[in-house]
């Protein structure tokens, strides 16, 4: 799943792009008759739902594009906010695309950038039309993923935001308030305390287990039995991690990609993510690279150098 570095990636794409231009048209291969299911009813995946979506943003100019948490904000000038989350394996495309109404599918022009035909780029399911002749599409493999509509000024009251913790790259976001959000779960495994998005917002499996290993904690160690200078190493560890994840451009080690269809580069960075039976590459450590499922997440960890605190 895409988590805070490659949102912010898109985020940042989305910026330099789209404000200033109107949506003129959206489509979508998602909306169901009598959709049943809670979770999709408050989306476009519900054809009632979609067909109101596209009455409310047709015609609206884009104001800016924002990051709250994995969401990403796409706000119109006139008070709507399109909510976007990739969840397992979506990611957004910028660019030409053409519509072969026989195959029911969007393809990028022939005269695209050759990175819009990797394979990974073919699943798309949501098309925005600009009125600069460009498009912004949804490629999902799973079909996981979620657009919705909602006012701006409902963003923080709205159930998709609400009860999401503080950014932890804020500046604002203080070694003490690290370690509060942390003690709210005090008997919970470190490991799925980081990747609770209502403590914090943003962290996921890979840079959950990057910065654990930066600061030697195991992923099963309790947040109340971690010592003092432990958590102010995975406090450094965590503003780290998440800013090299930025700087490389987000981790593609699955599907995710940029708005321009490339492959962002954290993943050739991992110390500990993937690296199942290597050995740890930490400097004078002699420990091997373990992978154990920890409440229904794979978490990878050194056997040596990181400590069970309990």
């Amino acid at each position: 799943m895409p988590e805070l570095p490659e949102v912010t990636t898109t985020v940042n794409g989305l910026q330099k792009v789209l404000p200033g231009f109107k949506i003129i048209s959206v489509w979508t291969d998602l909306a169901k008759k009598n959709q049943t299911i809670k979770q999709f009813k408050d989306t476009i995946k519900n054809d009632i739902f979609f067909n109101n979506f596209k009455k409310k943003i047709i015609g609206e100019e884009v104001l800016n594009a924002k990051r709250s948490a994995k969401n990403i904000l796409i706000n119109t000038t006139s008070g709507h906010t399109i909510l976007i989350h990739l969840k397992m394996t979506g990611h957004l495309l910028y660019g030409e695309y053409v519509f072969d109404k026989k195959e029911n599918k969007w393809y990028p022009d022939k005269n695209e950038r050759a990175a819009l035909f990797d394979p990974y780029n073919r699943f798309i399911h949501v098309v925005f039309a600009f009125s600069n002749g460009k498009h912004l599409v949804f490629c999902d493999s799973r079909k996981f993923g979620k657009v919705t509509l909602i006012p701006t000024s409902d963003l923080n009251n709205t159930v998709h935001l609400k009860n999401i913790g503080p950014e932890p790259l804020e500046k604002s976001f203080s070694f003490l308030r690290f370690k509060d959000r942390l003690l709210l779960k005090p008997d919970w495994k470190i490991k799925t305390a980081l990747m609770d998005q209502s403590v914090i917002a943003g962290i996921g499996n890979i840079y959950s287990d990057e910065m654990l290993w930066l600061s030697s904690i195991h992923p099963e160690s309790k947040p109340k039995s971690i010592p003092n200078a432990s958590l102010l190493k995975l406090y450094d560890g965590m503003k780290e991690v998440l800013t090299k994840g930025i700087d490389f451009g987000g981790d593609s080690m699955s599907d995710y990609r940029n708005i321009h269809g490339l492959r962002g580069d954290f993943q050739n960075h991992h110390n500990v993510y993937q690296k199942k039976n290597t050995k740890c590459v930490k400097r004078g450590c002699k420990g091997v690279i373990l992978r154990k499922v920890v409440n229904g997440r794979s978490a990878h960890y050194c056997d040596t150098h990181q400590k069970l605190f309990n």
